[in-house]
């Protein structure tokens, strides 16, 4: 069995479900995804590591540190949960972007068969394997039936992928009844279950929402009129759900104007993703939130891909913070694991006002 400090930080994640991610071109081709991980249960271990070319990584498996051994083909700086090992979302030196977000309930991996132990590889690691070793989706895709995802505790959610590259290619992967599933993903957006066929389909229920503010019509001579601006959008789900953040994603990426370069994109990423924030007491039974905690949004990511930046802001702070993967030498760099925080308060800039 995998060591019992594993299984307890594990029991913590079946809460994290409320991932929303988006995506853009700006008008410069520069290719931009970002995403929130969101976790109302307690404040996420979260941390980034600075993973170099060369290094060497073993997977968990159900039965111990026993999986899959790989070594770095490509440096990464990754933002983890729980453990370096298992990256929530990252970004590697060619490029390639690589996330999880969970799919409780519609997912499901092949059984685990310890004699595959050398092929084995758990689904918190995938994005580890995934942005250590390859530079392309394609690359990815044909090594994919080479191992076995499986999932360390059986109480686990599942969860499926979503990998981009630069030039704006992004796929979704999903493992269902064992298999792999690989949906290209044209709208630009994941959140969590169901799976992405379904959420795309659901779409069609929304074709009477468009930008801007609805025209007037009479009705029996009698004028009906917008009381307020955004009227055309009317409707438009606000819950916090999976299936009502794809939609509302969805609406904001297909309407928001194209900005000129990737910096203008990273910041538009951000201001979208406000409108994602949970805040804590809305998933939790009146007066049992938990305490100490700003937000159920634990951080925010947004990566440059083609310009390899990643960029993150977190529930404690919401300075954006950037690590450019251009300044740093994979081939010599250590392998390092920072917190996303080094002091969790929010900082305050005072304006002094002087008077004549």
């Amino acid at each position: 069995m995998i060591a019992s400090g594993i299984c307890i930080a594990l029991s913590g994640l079946v809460g994290v479900e409320a991932c929303t991610g988006i995506s853009f071109q700006s008008a410069d081709g520069s290719f931009v995804v970002a995403r929130t991980i969101e976790w109302a249960g307690g404040t996420l271990k979260s941390e980034y590591t600075i993973v170099p070319r060369g290094e060497e990584m073993v997977s968990y498996t159900p039965s111990g540190h026993n999986g899959m051994k790989f070594k770095a083909r490509h440096g990464y700086v990754g933002m983890s949960v729980v453990m370096p090992g298992f990256v929530a979302e990252g970004l590697n030196e060619a490029g390639l972007s690589a996330g999880l977000f969970y799919f409780p309930h519609y997912g499901s991996y092949e059984s685990y068969n310890a004699s595959h132990n050398d092929y084995t590889i758990a689904d918190l690691q995938l994005v580890q394997w995934i942005l250590s070793q390859f530079a392309t989706i394609d690359e990815v895709i044909a090594a994919l039936p080479s191992v076995h995802v499986v999932s360390l505790d059986p109480s686990m959610q599942t969860i499926h992928w979503r990998i981009a590259e630069p030039g704006g290619r992004q796929i979704v992967l999903e493992i269902i009844d064992g298999k792999y599933h690989i949906h290209e993903n044209k709208i630009g957006v994941l959140t969590n279950s169901p799976d992405f066929t379904w959420h795309l389909t659901n779409l069609n229920n929304y074709v009477n929402l468009y930008p801007g503010t609805a025209k007037s019509q009479k009705w029996n001579g009698v004028e009906i009129s917008s009381i307020s601006a955004g009227s055309a959008f009317h409707g438009i789900p606000g819950d916090v759900t999976s299936t009502s953040r794809f939609v509302r994603a969805a609406f904001y990426v297909a309407t928001a104007p194209q900005r000129p370069t990737a910096f203008d994109t990273v910041l538009q990423c951000f201001h979208i993703l406000n409108n994602f924030d949970v805040p804590i007491g809305v998933e939790h039974t009146l007066n049992n939130a938990p305490k100490d905690m700003p937000s159920a949004t634990q951080w925010t990511v947004v990566s440059d891909v083609d310009n390899r930046c990643i960029y993150y802001r977190t529930a404690y702070n919401s300075n954006i913070r950037c690590i450019d993967l251009r300044t740093i030498d994979f081939a010599r760099v250590r392998m390092g694991v920072f917190p996303l925080d080094s002091v969790k308060q929010q900082p305050i800039e005072m304006i002094r006002i002087v008077s004549e």
